[in-house]
């Protein structure tokens, strides 16, 4: 503390002293918004008077106490480090220093060492100089006498060639004859024609013989490969035309053997159904074993034409590779075509294993050919097409249950034929679905080498298939249909395009059921079987996204299933509303007698009824829960046979107070029930059948709506409506829509009648007595 300060300096140095101490954030925020940016202790700029000034203001005494213990561990620990960098070192500066001395003694003794051997070498260069001089008369000649003798030589050689050709041809050493002949070509085509006459022509006529002999060696088969190279070797060095050998035994020879393994190749059993497929099968795998070994021998033998001719005609390698890769593409080809006719998973892999083994043989023997790459990519078309094919066969197995439906013939239909249709459909797409995942499964399972390297393409091809497949099925169950998939409204008509007669409406009904039990059965259970087997793939791009997507397909069969149904009910309703059309436009109703029985068109609206029903009940179910309850509070359906009608008290003089009591019924009776006719079509019998009846109800009172009756014509209608009530209702198990509907009819009929007076209850009861006991 500065004892010379004045006393207020003093007590406020103190007070802030205490205020640090007692309040140490406040103190430190303080100094640190007044104090200056200090350089790290490591850096060359750093200032130890401004880092002690900070670190007071910054600190109290207790954490410059801890301060000052840190830094003094911190120079200990540098110290010691200092100490053990100079203690390691140490040594090693010793050894520096003796090594620097013992090379300045050695030096020293390498200096005298070097002027003795100079002495040395300029001595004995000296006396070289000497020996030179008192020789180089005797050399000069005796080079001369060297060259006059190597002359001699040579001429006798050219003299003694034609002799040593006819020892080498006996020998069968045609290599040192061919080498005596280039030897002495130089002289002979010098001096050939002058003083080595005869020697030229006895030594043309050696080689002559020897290049015969040459040929024929080459030719042979029986003998062995490095005599045969031997041969074309010595070919060329006479200048013989070894291109012209190369194309009459190579592409002769090579080219035949090629042909028989094709031939060979190309001699597969087609593919048959049933027993005879499995007989096949069987004969198969008890001659797999005698065909692989046929196979590879053959494969074998091609291996040694190779490389014999490799050694033989070293610039062959091109044509080698083409002939090889034509076999190896036509036995592909020949897998594709098996392919084509089915074949099972077992023996694709059977095929792919020999050929792979076969690739591995060819590949050591030729490299060049890179047949490993070149047969990778041709499995990988092979395998592809095998998905492809396995789905489209499973896309007929699938389709042909309903093709057979898709007749045009009346009275073709057996009994129970829809649910059959229907059963074997829904067992072709689950088992099959099934069998394929079990086929391409094994595939997967294999140990086979290249296709652990098709792997993530396998799964995408039988992702992808499964996709395909649904879509190519929803888009045959359209065409099935007549190719047009209703979009409108469930009570309009069909287009001109797809009349009623050019669709079998039970195969619509089929083919609609089919399309719920592939959303809510099958579609899950191949997306289970995908998830557990087939998940993972990287061949697709990012932006392709999955290659199976099971919303996708679930939306379009639950779309497409409800078209279906309601292409079903609307092609019933237009049968039925042609024949009542006919009805209601064929007579003349305003000339109409009186009615004398129920009306026969009405036993044709029935069965056309229970047909549809017939049709139903073999594909859809029963509802668990009926929407519509029988009551008796709606209107007129108090009974079975009551007519609201015949309670009202109509005046047969009054002819316009009868039609307005029958309007004002009527509006009455709308505001009253409030009643909901039309709902929407569910895959139940009771839905569908309801339906079809309010649908052909309502285009019968819309014809009616057109005509005009007289007394006569309107209780005609009168007395079929009430026929209808009962059969109706135990067809569509409706009753209050039922009555509500009918009822409109014989309202619209009375509104366009020009004298709307009806039957007595009790004639309206006797004429359908009438009809029932008939009936």
């Amino acid at each position: 503390m500065d004892v010379d300060l004045p006393m207020d300096d003093k007590a406020r140095k103190m007070r802030e002293l205490l205020s640090s101490f007692y309040s140490p954030e406040a103190s430190i925020g303080k100094a640190s918004l007044r104090s200056p940016t200090v350089d790290p202790i490591d850096s060359p700029s750093f200032d130890l008077d401004l880092y002690m000034t900070n670190l007071i203001q910054k600190s109290n005494l207790e954490a410059l106490l801890q301060k000052h213990v840190e830094m003094a561990a911190e120079i200990k620990n540098l110290d010691t480090d200092l100490q053990m960098l100079v203690y390691e070192n140490y040594n090693k500066f010793i050894g520096a220093t003796d090594t620097i001395r013992r090379m300045k003694t050695n030096i020293v003794v390498m200096e005298s060492n070097m002027e003795k051997l100079l002495e040395k070498i300029m001595s004995v260069q000296a006396e070289s100089d000497r020996v030179n001089t008192s020789l180089f008369e005797k050399r000069g000649h005796i080079e001369k006498l060297n060259r006059t003798r190597s002359l001699l030589r040579q001429v006798q050689f050219i003299y003694d060639l034609p002799t040593q050709l006819t020892k080498c041809i006996k020998a069968e050493a045609y290599g040192d004859a061919v080498r005596y002949y280039t030897g002495a070509m130089p002289i002979l085509e010098a001096y050939g024609d002058s003083s080595f006459q005869d020697c030229k022509r006895e030594s043309e006529s050696a080689i002559s013989q020897i290049v015969k002999n040459l040929e024929a060696r080459l030719s042979s088969d029986s003998e062995p490969v490095e005599a045969r190279a031997e041969a074309v070797v010595l070919l060329k060095q006479l200048g013989f035309p070894v291109d012209s050998l190369k194309t009459k035994l190579l592409e002769e020879k090579l080219d035949h053997f090629v042909a028989e393994l094709q031939k060979e190749t190309k001699e597969h059993t087609p593919a048959l159904d049933g027993p005879a497929k499995a007989g096949r099968l069987s004969d198969s795998s008890r001659q797999g074993s005698s065909k692989n070994s046929n196979d590879q021998a053959s494969i074998g033998e091609l291996a040694k034409t190779v490389r014999a001719y490799r050694v033989i005609f070293p610039d062959s390698e091109r044509r080698l590779i083409e002939i090889t890769k034509a076999l190896f593409s036509k036995r592909f080809e020949a897998t594709q075509q098996d392919i084509k006719e089915s074949v099972t998973a077992s023996d694709l892999l059977t095929m792919l294993r020999i050929i792979w083994t076969d690739v591995t043989l060819m590949d050591e023997v030729l490299p060049e050919a890179a047949l490993c790459i070149f047969s990778l990519e041709a499995i990988r078309s092979v395998v592809n097409q095998y998905v492809t094919s396995s789905f489209t066969r499973l896309l007929h197995q699938v389709s042909d249950p309903l093709s057979k439906m898709d007749s045009r013939e009346k009275g073709a239909m057996q009994e129970n034929l829809l649910q059959i249709a229907l059963e074997n459909s829904k067992k072709a797409v689950m088992q099959g679905s099934m069998d394929l995942l079990l086929d391409f499964q094994q595939l997967l399972d294999d140990n086979l080498e290249l296709l652990a390297k098709l792997k993530d393409s396998i799964v995408d091809w039988v992702q992808e298939g499964f996709q395909d497949f649904f879509k190519a099925l929803n888009d045959r169950s359209i065409l099935f249909c007549g190719g047009n998939i209703l979009t409108k409204r469930k009570d309009q008509k069909l287009p001109d395009g797809l009349q009623g007669d050019k669709v079998l409406a039970g195969l619509v009904l089929v083919i609609a059921q089919l399309s719920v039990f592939i959303e809510q059965s099958a579609i899950p259970k191949i997306t289970e079987e995908i998830a557990a087997h087939f998940s993972g793939g990287s061949t697709r791009d990012y932006e392709d996204g999955p290659a199976f997507v099971p919303t996708e397909i679930c939306r379009i069969f639950r779309s497409s299933g409800e078209k279906f149904l309601h292409l079903y009910v609307n092609t019933k309703t237009q049968k039925i509303s042609l024949l009542l059309k006919k009805r209601i436009t064929t007579p003349n109703w305003i000339k109409h007698k009186e009615p004398r029985e129920v009306h026969m068109f009405v036993d044709l609206l029935l069965q056309e009824l229970q047909a549809a029903e017939s049709e139903v009940k073999q594909i859809l179910v029963r509802c668990s829960t009926p929407k519509h309850h029988r009551s008796d509070s709606t209107g007129s359906a108090n009974s079975s046979r009551s007519n609201p009608l015949r309670d009202e008290k109509i005046s047969r003089s009054n002819t316009q107070q009868v039609r307005s009591q029958l309007l004002e019924s009527h509006l009455a009776k709308l505001l009253k029930q409030k009643m909901e006719i039309f709902t929407k079509i569910e895959f139940t019998q009771e839905s569908v059948i309801s339906t079809i009846v309010k649908l052909s109800l309502k285009s019968f009172v819309q014809f009616v709506r057109l005509q005009t009756f007289n007394r006569s014509g309107f209780q005609q209608i009168q007395l079929d409506i009430q026929f209808l009530r009962a059969p109706l209702k135990e067809i569509a198990d409706d009753d209050a829509a039922i009555d509500f509907l009918l009822d409109e009819v014989c309202v619209a009929a009375a509104e366009r009648c020009l004298d709307p007076i009806p039957l007595e209850p009790a004639i309206l009861e006797k004429l359908i007595q009438a009809k029932l006991s008939k009936s």
